[in-house]
């Protein structure tokens, strides 16, 4: 009886002072000065503090940072390296200007960064590096004005991007390339008068897309046929006069806004390849008549009108009564005549829109026209030059002739052109001095135009040509003089056209070409030699070719090559002796090849620069153990999913990497496998590795595989937890390991699940989608302690 009674006093003490003395280590983290944290919710809070840098001493466990309204300018290398479980971080109104190489590096579980009011001018190459996990991206409000290619390539799972209210003009091929997963990108409130036609290539997620607000002039019909899963596009609030004849053209497409532009008119084929289109708003423009909508249109439920002057007379009742038979919904109102001004489109019956004498409508249109036309002004001196067909701005200094059906290049531009379109034309070739008096001009588009030959010296004079796009013409080699005079040239296109060997020598004569671009074409080899007068270049993009072999010498010229892709080629080993002079290299990629087999040291010669190398869908089979030796703490992204690996290579030296994909391998969940399951242990990544033998662990992932734990090596390794939280129905709430070490990340991923921030129009699509992945909010620190000892 004396022992049981005394039994409950010996069990208190010790759980009691074991509780004491966890307690404090909650409430005694580093806060920094001038800053206001909360240990139970790991927030550090520095709204207006004056700071001008990022505080280093936040608490490392830290999964909110707010750090508005401070002076911090820029944001250098590894700025966040000492709070690595960061899940939401606010750098609005920081004066920001510059956002250095990596300044985000390490912070893989951040899922919400707002960099909105600042004055960031350019986005850099690997500004977002690290972010592997970030959902939504806010750059609202900045200077923006050009966006670099791959400055988006690390941000696989990025949901949202905001870039409203910045400077961009133009948006290259290729900008947002990386986005596997965007589905609503903000882009409103800029100075966009030119998407080119791959600017959004590759976004097959995106589902709303956001342009309004800009200086677009025409519907930009080769660009947005590139997008097969918008179902809203806004364009309203841009300088457009006419929508011709089958400009919308998206499988998808459900909403489509035009209002509040200059259209004066539509063809009635306009909407005619979107047969998904219910909901049309062409409001507030200047459209007086409006043809029904031709035969095999979609099913219009709704038609905005409304802002139009529409005339309600004979010319309107076609498309009165086609909306009656088709029980399309017609919101506006009549502008004339007298006898209908004000009345509700539905209101109008086909019967009652008749037309007065042809004398009477005159003189009825003559006294609108006084009523409503501005009083005459001065025509302006310098009237800017502008050949026949063709468009120029003299604001923009953009002069533009596509799909005009030209046979000859138009002569007569005015000398300030800096961009000079001229796509969808048929000039079959383009002969010498055919572009005299514009040597201004930067940006030189020729694309689409059945282009077979350009003589030598065809773009004499260009003095200030930077980029020139002769994409998708019919093109099998270039003149060795075909780009004299041309000496600030930095990024030329070729791909999409029929060259069948690369075309050598075509170099010599562009000393500052720094980007070649080939894909999509027919050439089988590169041979010694290639690259001879384009020792600058730093990137070749030789993706969709039919390459099957590579000169050990033919890289040798580009010694500062940063970027190379060769996916989808013949290629059947990695060309690694061709590779022996590319010190600099950073970006390889060979997906899509048919390479089987990687063998030791096979990318050594690239072990001090190589950042990112993709080796996915390739049906490989075997790696060596030590085929990634040497690249060790440089490499940050490595994609080896697609294949058909049943191990995988050392990773324990690739210290830095921040993305990692091995989904859809066969890999055998057994002792050899040990190596990655340890690896997984110590990294703080997301990797996706999941078993495929033996059977009973097909489908498991690698890291919830316990049976490792009886391998030599694998004592180590976390047991099953002894004591887990079980709410009721909610089977996939994540469950904090019970070792201490790992306590941050579950708090982390607990806190994710919950995204609030200020300054932010976005949390409630953010909370969403966190309910849709069947995550849950866990308990306090302190909640977890009273329910492991009580």
């Amino acid at each position: 009886m004396t022992h049981s009674h005394l039994c409950p006093d010996t069990l208190w003490v010790p759980l009691l002072c074991l509780l004491l003395l966890c307690v404090p280590a909650v409430h005694t983290a580093k806060c920094p000065q001038q800053c206001v944290c909360d240990q139970i919710q790991l927030t550090v809070t520095c709204i207006n503090r004056n700071l001008t840098q990022v505080p280093p001493n936040a608490d490392e466990i830290t999964v909110k940072l707010d750090l508005r309204g401070n002076d911090i300018k820029e944001l250098p290398t590894g700025a966040f390296k000492h709070t690595p479980y960061l899940t939401h971080l606010s750098l609005q109104r920081c004066n920001i200007r510059t956002v250095k190489e990596g300044a985000f590096r390490g912070l893989g579980r951040l899922v919400f960064l707002n960099l909105a009011n600042n004055n960031i001018e350019i986005l850099y190459q690997e500004s977002f590096d690290g972010l592997s996990s970030l959902k939504q991206l806010m750059i609202d409000r900045n200077r923006v004005e050009e966006i670099q290619p791959g400055a988006f390539s690390q941000l696989g799972f990025l949901n949202l991007l905001s870039l409203t209210h910045n400077q961009l003009v133009y948006i290259p091929n290729m900008a947002f390339q990386g986005l596997q997963n965007i589905k609503w990108m903000r882009l409103s409130h800029n100075s966009l008068n030119y998407l080119d036609t791959e600017a959004f290539a590759g976004l097959v997620t995106l589902t709303r897309l956001s342009l309004d607000h800009n200086e677009l002039q025409f519907f930009p019909t080769e660009t947005m046929t590139r997008l097969p899963g918008v179902t809203r596009l806004d364009l309203s609030y841009n300088p457009m006069t006419y929508l011709g004849e089958e400009a919308v053209s998206m499988a998808k497409l459900a909403q489509l806004f035009l209002d509040h532009m200059s259209l004066q008119d539509m063809a009635n084929t306009a909407i005619l390849n979107s047969p998904s289109l219910t909901h049309l708003d062409i409001s507030f423009n200047q459209l007086r008549v409006l043809q029904p909508f031709s035969e095999g249109s979609p099913k219009l439920a709704r038609l905005n009108m409304a802002g139009n002057p529409i005339y309600c007379n004979c010319y309107l009742r076609p498309l009165r009564e086609w909306a009656i038979r088709g029980k399309v919904k017609l919101m506006g109102t009549c502008g004339g005549p007298d006898n209908f001004s004000g009345e509700n489109l539905e209101a109008v019956y086909p019967p009652e829109l008749r037309c007065q004498s042809q004398e009477a409508m005159l003189k009825a249109e003559f006294e609108e026209a006084i009523r409503i036309t501005p009083p005459p002004t001065e025509a302006p001196e310098n009237k800017v030059k502008c050949p026949a067909n063709c468009v120029c701005e003299a604001e923009t200094h953009h002069s533009s002739c596509e799909n005009r059906s030209h046979t000859k290049v138009p002569r007569g531009f005015s000398p300030n052109t800096r961009l000079l379109d001229l796509r969808g034309n048929h000039f079959h070739y383009i002969p010498s001095n055919s572009f005299p008096g514009v040597a201004q001009v930067v940006s030189l588009h020729l694309q689409r135009c059945k282009i077979v030959d350009v003589e030598s010296g065809a773009f004499s004079g260009m003095k200030g040509l930077i980029y020139l796009y002769l994409s998708e013409n019919d093109l099998t080699s270039i003149s060795p003089d075909a780009f004299k005079g041309l000496p600030q040239l930095t990024y030329l296109h070729l791909e999409k056209n029929r060259f069948t060997s690369f075309p050598k020598g075509a170099f010599k004569l562009v000393p500052s070409l720094l980007a070649l671009h080939l894909e999509n074409n027919a050439v089988t080899k590169l041979e010694s030699g290639i690259l001879t007068g384009a020792e600058g270049l730093r990137a070749l993009y030789l993706t969709g070719n039919a390459i099957d072999h590579i000169s050990p010498r033919a890289l040798d010229q580009a010694s500062d090559l940063d970027t190379l892709h060769l996916g989808g080629n013949k290629l059947e080993e990695v060309p690694t002796e061709a590779l022996s002079k590319s010190g600099n290299l950073r970006d390889l990629r060979l997906s899509g090849n048919s390479i089987r087999w990687v063998g030791p040291n096979t990318f050594r010669p690239l072990e001090r620069s190589l950042k990112e190398l993709y080796l996915d869908n390739m049906g490989l089979e075997k790696m060596s153990q030590n085929s990634l030796t040497g690249l060790g703490p440089g490499l940050r992204s490595l994609f080896l999913e697609g294949n058909q690996l049943e191990e995988v290579p050392d990773l324990h030296p690739l210290t830095s990497l921040e993305v990692i994909n091995l989904a859809g391998n066969p890999l055998m969940c057994d002792c050899p496998l040990l190596p990655l399951r340890l690896w997984i242990e110590k990294v703080n990544l997301k990797v996706r590795a999941t078993c495929s033998n033996p059977p009973e662990l097909r489908g498991r992932r690698v890291k919830d595989v316990h049976a490792f734990k009886a391998c030599p090596g694998g004592e180590s390794l976390p047991s099953l937890p002894t004591v887990t939280l079980k709410p009721a129905k909610t089977p996939k709430t994540t469950k904090p390991k019970a070792n201490a070490p790992h306590w941050p990340q579950a708090r982390q991923e607990a806190q994710s699940q919950t995204q609030t921030s200020q300054d932010s129009e976005h949390q409630t699509s953010s909370s969403q989608e966190n309910q849709e992945r069947g995550l849950n909010p866990q308990p306090s620190t302190f909640a977890w302690l009273l329910f492991l000892f009580f």
